[in-house]
């Protein structure tokens, strides 16, 4: 056990998710300058090209345009509260969103598309990036693994060594609680919050401790 780091603890979590099905990125290879960079800056928390991929593909009978809309109502902020835009978020999970198609009679017909398959799971992308750093109000943090669904991070997971005897679970929960103050933006889409050292695990969501 005393050979037993974060490192390695880090690794051990990326590959049991590939295990699972998930595909598994560095976060440096895909964040500005990287060498397959899928964000434009460095304070992007969704993967927009995939989340975009992923609403053509499950809602296949609305237009680009409708396709583009829907993008931006998820990603828009609406509230200075993590609490409410998590809150925000979760309904139209479950609720859908509203997207207005026009009829051929010129009336406008109020339906719903959604940001996840859940008829057919294989439809949605699985994906974990470990060392995702993400700049805020210049302060810059580096989750250890955050999980993806469709270009949506819905979970956190930050990883100590349990061979260091004042470092645990306990230090990971209060690292979490720092990345809600300091990458606040990352939160309004979470749905898991968990902290591990490889023997002992704690999961929660944002407004339960």
């Amino acid at each position: 056990m005393s050979n037993f780091n974060e490192n390695h603890l880090e690794q051990a979590v990326m590959e049991w998710f590939q295990d699972l099905g998930y595909q598994t990125l560095y976060g440096p290879d895909i964040s500005p300058g990287g060498s397959f960079a899928e964000r434009e800056s460095f304070g992007d928390v969704v993967l927009y090209s995939r989340l975009h991929s992923a609403l053509k593909r499950i809602n296949r009978q609305y237009s680009e345009r409708i396709i583009d809309e829907l993008v931006k109502k998820i990603t828009r902020q609406q509230s200075l509260s993590i609490s409410q835009n998590n809150a925000a978020f979760q309904k139209i999970i479950t609720d859908g969103i509203d997207v207005e198609v026009r009829q051929k009679g010129g009336g406008v017909k109020t339906e719903k598309a959604y940001i996840f398959d859940l008829s057919d799971i294989e439809n949605n992308e699985f994906l974990v990036i470990n060392q995702y750093t993400i700049i805020e109000n210049g302060r810059e943090r580096r989750p250890d693994v955050v999980v993806f669904i469709n270009g949506i991070p819905l979970a956190v997971l930050e990883l100590k060594s349990a061979s260091k005897e004042d470092v645990g679970i306990v230090e990971g929960f209060n690292q979490l609680q720092t990345y809600k103050t300091d990458i606040p933006t990352i939160f309004n889409y979470n749905a898991f919050l968990i902290t591990s050292d490889g023997i002992n695990a704690k999961v929660g969501t944002i407004s339960k401790k």
